[in-house]
């Protein structure tokens, strides 16, 4: 059996940027399988107590220097969007729906998405940059706000969500490895032990 790893993540999380594609990487050098987990990291927050580090100034602060370091370390652009905060909710639950409907476009619209918020930053909170985005990635204006609307996909992102609660995550991106946990990019060579040893 094809060894697994379980990525939670939300598009606003740069880090979880960054993790996506150290994650590709890892996946495909130990032939590992990523499912993924999109989730809406407010309601994680919420749920746990815990705040983005964007809320303490002095966390922010070293968070840009950290993820500096990471994307120099391991060679992947990052650049913090100028409109940050975006809210992610119609975002996750787009990419929610192409997870349900289109499960073969998934990667590829996924990969655009966070391209479009940490590799070349759009407003992504003006609607109309949203809807160009969708068209880009081969989603209509009528599709995608059928899929935002689409209880199923309403229904699923929560789940998701409450399922990451539940198994004790409280910030993104989070990983599992056989049941075993590891949160935030500095773990993920703890990722490739446990992929390694299968444990």
């Amino acid at each position: 059996m094809k060894k697994q790893i379980e990525f939670y993540f939300d598009l606003g999380s740069p880090y979880s940027y960054v993790g996506f594609y150290r994650l590709l990487k890892i996946a495909e050098e130990q032939q590992a399988e990523i499912i993924w987990k999109p989730i809406l990291l407010g309601g994680v927050f919420k749920a746990t107590g815990n705040s983005s580090p964007m809320a303490v100034p002095a966390k922010a602060r070293y968070s840009m220097m950290d993820l500096k370091r990471w994307s120099k370390y391991w060679q992947i652009p990052v650049k913090m969007n100028p409109h940050f905060p975006i809210n992610t909710l119609h975002l996750m639950r787009l990419l929610t729906a192409v997870q349900l409907y289109q499960p073969d476009r998934f990667v590829y619209v996924l990969k655009g998405l966070f391209d479009a918020m940490f590799g070349h930053p759009r407003n992504l909170n003006d609607v109309q940059e949203f809807m160009a985005l969708g068209e880009e990635l081969g989603i209509d204006a009528v599709q995608a706000q059928t899929w935002l609307d689409d209880e199923k996909v309403k229904a699923r992102l929560k789940a998701l969500t409450e399922e990451a609660v539940e198994r004790g995550v409280f910030g993104a991106p989070t990983c599992f490895v056989d049941n075993e946990q590891f949160w935030g990019v500095d773990h993920l060579h703890f990722v490739e032990m446990a992929l390694q040893s299968g444990t």
